[in-house]
C-alpha cells in the first residue's frame, strides 16, 4: 500500500464525516483533527476497518484550564501498512467528563482509557473495568489536573534576598 498523505486522508474524513471533523493542523507532520464525543466511535471504527489504521498508539487527556471546554482526549492512530499517524481530539467541559470506551474497538484501549482515567478523571462510559491503574484506590485525586499551584507560596528558600535581589 503506498503511503497516503494527510491531505488525502482529510478529505476522506472529510467525504464520510463532513462538517463532524474539524482540521486543526498538522504540527509536526502529524494530522491532528478534531470531532464531537458523539462521533469519537463511528470516526475510530472508521480509521480502523475502512482506511486501516489498525494500530491505537496512544489514548491520553490534556487539562488546558484556561479554556471553555477544559479537557481534551487524544487519540493516536498509526496506519502501519502506510506509514500514517493521524491525531484524534475530543474536547470535553469540566462538568461532564464522559466519552464512550474504544475497548470495542481496540482491547489495547483498556489500559490506557484507565490509565487516563486514573491520571485525569475522564469516564469511559462502557468500560469493562474502569478503575484506577497507577494510584491507590482511595485517591481522591487526579494528578495530572492543572488544579494546584506549581509551587508552595510558603517556600522560603527561593526568596531573592538568599540570592542577593
Amino acid at each position: 500500500m503506498a503511503k497516503v498523505s494527510n491531505e488525502e486522508l482529510l478529505q476522506q474524513l472529510t467525504a464520510k464525516f463532513g462538517d463532524q471533523i474539524i482540521p486543526e493542523g498538522e504540527p509536526f507532520g502529524l494530522l491532528t483533527v478534531e470531532t464531537a464525543r458523539e462521533n469519537i466511535i463511528a470516526v475510530l471504527g472508521y480509521l480502523k476497518s475502512d482506511l486501516n489504521f489498525i494500530h491505537l498508539t496512544d489514548i491520553t487527556a490534556i487539562h488546558y484550564p484556561e479554556k471553555e471546554k477544559q479537557f481534551a482526549v487524544v487519540y493516536h492512530v498509526h496506519n502501519l501498512a502506510g506509514g500514517v499517524r493521524i491525531r484524534v481530539k475530543v474536547a470535553l467541559t469540566t462538568d461532564d467528563v464522559h466519552i464512550p470506551t474504544a475497548v470495542n474497538i481496540w482491547e489495547g484501549a483498556n489500559w490506557m482509557e484507565r490509565e487516563t482515567y486514573d491520571l485525569f478523571g475522564i469516564l469511559f462510559d462502557g468500560h469493562p473495568d474502569l478503575r484506577r491503574i497507577l494510584n491507590v484506590d482511595d485517591m481522591t485525586a487526579f494528578p495530572m489536573r492543572k488544579e494546584y499551584p506549581l509551587e508552595d507560596p510558603n517556600r522560603v528558600d527561593k526568596r531573592d534576598y538568599f540570592f542577593g535581589r
